[in-house]
């Protein structure tokens, strides 16, 4: 059987599926592509076991067939050879595949297309319908601030939730929580469920510059992404999200605006004077003036500056990990930020000042040492 395909159209195709496959997977034939041709549609699928990506294009074929194809060896093939159309050769029998180009030709050794792992089946799933816009913002606010730690796994993903016409996505690494409420769903769906972080990654890559429909399916075990032709099932996470609503403050009166790109700027600055373990830097509010400083006793380094804030409250000094603040900074759109406070050993809360967007990010203060 052969095919022909476009160089440039199938490597986008395949970028958007490879980042799922594994560096060192448990299952050899995950380093593959899965291959197959039905009525001149060419679907690729690769997966982890955890996550399957899916995605469909229009090849001029004269059959049918699937087959395992290496993908590092295809795309390093593919993309050091120019654009220009390419034939693809299969033969079913040998597991063997022979790409034809205007330059030469390149024999690939093959695996058989029944030992790749089935696509999971989402069986009495329900549906909902949102656009790759609101998923693309939902999971660039809160991504950044998913855990590591394999000791918490429902901290490792994004917390899905839908109620009342209301979705709200969440994340926590237990220093920082980070909620981003949207509130135009238009079907009524009640339904909480957690999308591991690597799948949220594969996902955000994928996603279209346009804002196209997205549907999303899911039952008690696996949820499914897809739009256009690009189709990503996953399994969720199995355990239950802390409740990050009675973890938000609600008596966080003391209010400090400050410009946001004045605030990441000195941080950057002061981060080089921190504590390498800690990155703790100071924050002393007096007035319309913020006093920002850090130290590393260890080498006796220091660094002190002073930035204009419009200020509602009491004074205050509050230590926070500058490393986890500027993350949360770059991750937000605004010209201003508001810090809402309440005491030294209290979390604090970021928002953007002025918003369309309804994100929420909450910090934990280190504690100070005139505090402790």
């Amino acid at each position: 059987m052969k095919f022909l395909v476009n160089t440039n159209t199938l490597l986008k195709h395949l970028g958007s599926v490879q980042g799922v496959i594994p560096s060192n997977p448990l299952v050899p034939i995950l380093e593959n592509f899965l291959f197959d041709i039905r009525n001149g549609l060419l679907s690729v699928t690769a997966s982890d076991l955890q996550t399957t990506v899916i995605t469909q294009l229009a090849v001029n074929a004269d059959g049918e067939g699937s087959i395992c194809i290496p993908a590092k060896m295809l795309t390093d093939t593919l993309k050091n050879l120019p654009e220009q159309p390419v034939t693809f050769h299969i033969d079913f029998n040998t597991y063997s595949l022979e790409i034809v180009s205007d330059n030469g030709r390149y024999k690939i050794a093959c695996e058989n297309a029944s030992d790749f792992p089935k696509v999971p089946e989402l069986h009495k799933a329900e549906s909902l319908e949102v656009s790759t816009q609101l998923i693309s913002l939902a999971i660039n606010y809160t991504l950044f601030a998913t855990s590591t730690d394999e000791m918490k796994p429902a901290l490792n993903g994004i917390l899905f939730k839908f109620q009342k016409g209301i979705a709200n996505f969440v994340s926590s690494d237990s220093h920082r929580l980070i909620r981003y409420r949207y509130e135009g769903i238009s079907q009524d769906v009640e339904a909480s469920f957690i999308v591991h972080r690597k799948a949220m990654q594969i996902l955000r890559n994928a996603l279209p510059s346009e804002n196209v429909v997205l549907v999303m399916e899911f039952n008690a075990s696996n949820a499914m992404f897809s739009f256009g032709n690009y189709k990503m099932i996953c399994r969720l996470i199995d355990e239950r999200f802390p409740d990050y609503e009675n973890v938000i403050p609600l008596k966080n009166n003391n209010l400090i605006t400050i410009d946001r790109q004045e605030l990441i700027g000195c941080l950057k600055r002061l981060n080089i004077y921190a504590n390498k373990t800690t990155n703790q830097v100071r924050f002393k509010i007096s007035g319309n003036e913020m006093q920002v400083s850090a130290e590393d006793l260890d080498f006796s380094n220091e660094a002190i500056e002073r930035l204009f804030c419009e200020h509602d409250g009491p004074e205050i000094e509050i230590g926070f990990n500058a490393k986890f603040l500027l993350e949360m900074l770059n991750n937000l759109h605004s010209t201003s930020v508001t810090f809402r406070l309440s005491e030294p050993s209290r979390a604090g809360i970021v928002v953007p000042s002025k918003s369309e967007d309804d994100v929420l990010m909450l910090i934990m203060p280190i504690m100070l040492h005139n505090y402790a």
